[in-house]
């Protein structure tokens, strides 16, 4: 009995762990396109002010200034539709608190560890784990999460279920798939027998 708890508090810490390395990639990733957004407005904006300080008034700077305007509304639009600023929140926020769990599971007194213990924070890492939109997440960063912590327990988001395998293959084509079979591998005698 002991040892079965001693397994799913190693097992939570272990997942608690990856789940702090996806959301801070999944952070990085969102500040990265966050960033993408806000560059292009930071310079046509001190472009547009440069410019409209030469202005003379004969009305020549209006084309530009619709046309920078409209790019502007553009680009602030898309990021607004793809909730990056709260996407960056959402996923720092994330990798804290599952710092935090993993803290609180590793400072647990081993005499002070009960079935009622483990279920309780078990139940918090799963409302931590329904919080983090995994579709927002790009591949890339969990096989990379993946292939960084093999042997350890991971989320059921990561463990194969969800279609992703290490090599990058979907796991439909690996291992249950048929065997294709070419028009050359097939022989036939006079019998017809194949």
């Amino acid at each position: 009995m002991e040892t079965i708890i001693d397994n799913r508090v190693v097992e939570l810490i272990q997942k608690c762990e990856v789940m702090v390395q996806l959301t801070t990639k999944a952070c990085y990733y969102w500040n990265i396109i966050r960033l993408l957004f806000q560059m292009p407005l930071i310079l046509t904006s001190s472009i547009m002010c440069v410019l409209n300080s030469f202005d003379t008034g004969d009305g020549k700077m209006k084309v530009p200034n619709v046309v920078v305007n409209g790019v502007s509304v553009l680009l602030m639009s898309y990021s607004t539709s793809l909730k990056v600023v709260e996407k960056v929140d959402m996923y720092k926020n994330l990798s804290n608190e599952f710092l935090l769990l993993a803290h609180q599971i590793e400072g647990i007194n081993p005499d002070e560890i009960d079935r009622n213990l483990i279920n309780n924070l078990i139940e918090k890492y799963d409302k931590l784990c329904f919080s983090v939109n995994f579709e927002d997440i790009p591949t890339r960063y969990k096989l990379e999460i993946i292939n960084k912590n093999k042997g350890k327990k991971m989320p059921l988001q990561l463990n194969g279920a969800s279609g992703l395998s290490p090599s990058g293959v979907p796991k439909e084509l690996t291992s249950h798939s048929p065997k294709v079979i070419l028009n050359s591998d097939l022989k036939f005698d006079a019998n017809n027998n194949v």
